[in-house]
């Protein structure tokens, strides 16, 4: 007696296998490509020699002697230069979140009166950040990596294991 091919079930176990590797292919091309990835560079080598710059920036922080206190309340930033050289017009701050690039904030700050540079925060920071601070003329830089919040003041200084 001859029965019919769908009413063996060997014939669904070979035709099953395909089809489901093929849903999972287009599950997972639809996946990758829903929301691509924003940390990746296209140009590494343009990086890469930016990078060099960026050390070099560095450096200089170091030779002149640049170092600052972070205190970082709910509400407002003070920074306040300890190094060697304490004047700067205008210092340029930016705040890059590890993984949310929507969360990244920049800022531009003059010093007041005793030589610190306050903001007022418009929201609350919190988690991993990677803080850059520059002049305005952009000839030394000193980054570092935080994790906020924190109560106690911050030190920080030039360190080039901390380039991009």
């Amino acid at each position: 007696m001859k029965t019919s091919w769908y009413k063996e079930p060997w014939a669904w176990l070979i035709f099953t296998l395909p089809a489901i590797a093929i849903v999972a292919g287009v599950a997972t091309y639809i996946i990758a490509n829903h929301e691509p990835d924003a940390l990746v560079i296209g140009d590494y080598y343009k990086k890469g020699k930016a990078i060099n710059l960026e050390l070099g920036k560095i450096k200089q922080a170091q030779k002149l002697g640049i170092r600052f206190n972070l205190t970082l309340t709910d509400d407002s930033l003070v920074l306040s230069p300890t190094g060697i050289e304490k004047e700067f017009p205008l210092l340029n701050v930016n705040f890059h979140h590890a993984t949310l690039a929507e969360k990244d904030f920049s800022l531009v700050l003059t010093a007041d009166g005793n030589g610190d540079f306050r903001q007022a925060l418009e929201q609350r920071v919190s988690g991993k950040w990677k803080i850059t601070i520059t002049p305005f003329e952009n000839h030394w830089k000193i980054q570092d990596t935080l994790h906020l919040p924190r109560v106690e003041t911050i030190e920080i200084v030039p360190d080039v294991t901390e380039a991009n």
